[in-house]
């Protein structure tokens, strides 16, 4: 906990109360696509046509408020391009981002403050991203007395005095020494740049964080230690997290949801223990069977796909996986792109479950808090 002397300064930013029914992030048919810029030669040979890289395509997801949804994948699937979506970093080809039930309205969203007051508040001062690299993410030229003061000056703090108390009780809080905030990332081990990535996503007091595979390019030993800090930053400010990794081990201990990512779509979607034991989608089954398990009583037959990951410039028809698929139904999966089924806990975009209820929208993990309370915020 931070020191008594090191207690944050300045007004706390609008906080609304969520209602039980309303998810905090809603993605509705979110799209991106990159258009290609091809050589002259190209363009001679594939003519006039406009080439696209379907990074990210229709996706629907809901995140409640308190919970972190894990996004899994392999590289290239969309993953960083969906987090990023959704904090506006990139804007969408189409579709919408609904947050606390409330449309965006360009970069702006409509919140109601704690007197019931609905105000037009920046969205990027409700959501905010830690970046994979550490080494990347943080300007070599600045001291981190300069890159923390950045996000506190967008939110209002001006003084210096303030900055000064504020980026202090933030390098505290992050579990750095306060008296190094004059010196430049270089001076920092990996895991320590990663730790004051977290401080300036946390110094805009968001309620929404993607952390895009934030430990990845960490020792393991370091790892532990980032994963345990963003828990507890969770727990004490009631964040709500989109956790991207491929680590399915982190992801399974970190995770209340997981939504499974191939080609652009999300494939599944469940609960973290009832994905885990019982996956449903074939490109689920296959992933986690890929796991390294200790205990040989729990380890899974491995399951090897034929074929490499289809090109999203040209992605299939109709089920993306199909291509690679060792349960192919028949034509249909050629064709058709599958609905979302509700198998119990788990929405399942796949042919096999034709005879299964088509899936509503995800609802919240269970034990979680529904009332996204505003105290104890940061």
């Amino acid at each position: 906990m931070p020191s008594a002397d090191l207690q944050p300064i300045g007004l706390h930013a609008e906080r609304a109360v969520v209602p039980g029914t309303t998810p905090l992030i809603e993605a509705r048919k979110l799209t991106k696509h990159f258009p290609i810029r091809p050589s002259i030669l190209a363009q001679l040979l594939a003519g006039r046509r406009k080439r696209l890289v379907r990074a990210v395509d229709e996706v629907d997801l809901t995140i409640w408020p308190g919970e972190t949804v894990g996004l899994v994948g392999e590289s290239g699937c969309g993953k960083t391009t969906l987090g990023r979506l959704l904090t506006l970093l990139h804007q969408p080809t189409s579709g919408e981002i609904y947050f606390q039930g409330r449309p965006l309205i360009g970069d702006h969203v409509l919140v109601a403050d704690e007197a019931g007051q609905i105000r037009r508040v920046p969205y990027y001062r409700l959501t905010q991203i830690v970046f994979q690299n550490p080494y990347s993410s943080l300007n070599p030229r600045k001291t981190v007395r300069q890159i923390l003061s950045a996000p506190l000056q967008a939110r209002g703090v001006k003084r210096p005095t303030e900055l000064e108390a504020e980026v202090r009780f933030l390098m505290d809080r992050v579990g750095l020494n306060p008296s190094h905030i004059d010196r430049y990332p270089h001076q920092f081990s990996g895991g320590q740049r990663q730790r004051i990535g977290i401080a300036r996503a946390l110094a805009m007091r968001p309620l929404f964080v993607v952390a895009d595979e934030p430990v990845s390019s960490l020792d393991v030993s370091i790892q532990a230690q980032v994963i345990n800090l963003l828990e507890e930053l969770q727990a004490e400010y009631q964040l709500t997290y989109l956790f991207i990794a491929h680590d399915l081990s982190v992801i399974h201990h970190i995770s209340n949801r997981v939504a499974v990512m191939y080609l652009g779509h999300i494939v599944e979607e469940g609960t973290t223990d009832e994905l885990f034991a019982a996956p449903r989608h074939p490109y689920t089954q296959a992933l986690l069977a890929a796991v390294p398990v200790v205990e040989k009583a729990a380890r899974r037959s491995r399951i090897l796909l034929q074929g490499g990951v289809p090109s999203p410039i040209d992605p299939p028809s109709g089920c993306r996986f199909h291509p690679r698929c060792f349960t192919k139904k028949g034509k249909i999966c050629e064709q058709e792109k599958p609905p979302f089924f509700q198998v119990g806990s788990q929405r399942v975009a796949c042919w096999l479950y034709d005879n299964y209820p088509l899936a509503t929208a995800a609802t919240p993990s269970s034990g979680l808090p529904l009332q996204h309370s505003t105290e104890g915020q940061p």
